[in-house]
């Protein structure tokens, strides 16, 4: 048989806006950022497919997600129908985004393997196509996904995602910035567990439902003014509603003693905005810059501190 190849990208994601607030039904938006995960496909003589996992890391972080991995790449497989016994499927990923939580590495690594079967079957699919596979892979990470990562991963770019609380489809709307913005992640090595944290908010809110009340007001006002200000390019702006954002999450408990030093150590270093993503309670940390030199500034101070730290670009 003639030997088939074929490769293809997923972007990994951060969220600019909106993490926990999400979950009450309030907007969010998310980023595709310029890192990708990088899938190879080849096809040999033989049965079933083997993989060969080359993304950079956080320690421990392929191990934890071994199984769910196989089972994704599986769900990818099986939805795109690629036969797989009398054909051998040898699959490669690499790329430059770091596979951690917080960044949709598993998202990235589902749109990638879809997008290289695409390429090494002639199988024509469109984006709206890819992202449905992506989104079966995404179930053996995340039970019932949102799919806002696995949108950010096919199209790039901004969303904007309003979760249905009564279980109707989600608003996700795709968004177009004018320019594309440097970012710094930071990582604080700390992994909390989401199910965890969520729990712990919405006690919080079940006891101060007015407190609440105010701050989800606040922050959907937030969200509006930020949405606006991607669209322009308003840097300093959005910079400046990333650390309202920061501080809401403060109120709300999720933001943990080290995302707090991890934030001001970049503010101290004239980040134009910094805040917790994701999670919280430890996980990332992403700050705003201007200008190359501005983002590689920031980066250094992060690493000096001992804390791992990513460059790449949003919008």
């Amino acid at each position: 048989m003639s030997d088939k190849e074929g490769s293809g990208i997923g972007y990994g994601k951060t969220i600019l806006f909106g993490e926990h607030f999400v979950v009450y039904g309030l907007p969010a938006i998310a980023s595709a950022l310029g890192s990708y995960t990088l899938a190879k496909v080849k096809v040999s003589r033989g049965s079933g497919w083997n993989v060969n996992d080359e993304r950079p890391a956080t320690p421990g972080y392929k191990k934890t997600k071994f199984d769910e991995a196989m089972q994704s790449i599986a769900n990818v497989i099986n939805h795109m129908k690629i036969d797989t016994k009398n054909q051998k499927l040898n699959i490669t990923f690499g790329g430059d985004l770091y596979a951690a939580s917080g960044v949709g590495a598993s998202a990235a690594q589902c749109t990638s393997l879809a997008r290289a079967l695409n390429d090494a079957f002639s199988l024509g699919l469109n984006a709206e196509q890819i992202n449905e596979a992506a989104y079966e892979g995404e179930k053996a990470y995340h039970g019932t996904p949102s799919g806002i990562d696995n949108t950010a991963s096919t199209f790039g770019g901004l969303i904007w995602f309003v979760k249905n609380l009564s279980g109707g489809s989600n608003t996700m709307d795709l968004l177009k910035a004018p320019e594309k913005i440097p970012l710094v992640i930071a990582n604080s090595g700390i992994t909390a567990s989401t199910t965890e944290v969520v729990a712990d908010v919405k006690r919080l809110k079940d006891e101060n439902p007015e407190k609440f009340k105010y701050l989800f007001t606040q922050y959907e006002q937030l969200a509006k003014q930020a949405k606006e200000a991607l669209l322009k390019g308003e840097i300093p702006l959005i910079g400046d509603l990333m650390n309202k954002n920061h501080e809401l999450l403060q109120e709300i408990t999720v933001s943990g003693q080290i995302n707090d030093k991890l934030v001001e150590i970049c503010r101290n270093q004239g980040a134009i905005g910094a805040k917790m993503t994701g999670t919280g309670r430890g996980g990332l940390v992403i700050a705003l810059a201007d200008s190359e030199s501005l983002q590689n500034k920031i980066a250094l101070a992060v690493e000096k501190e001992g804390y791992e730290v990513w460059k790449t670009i949003i919008g």
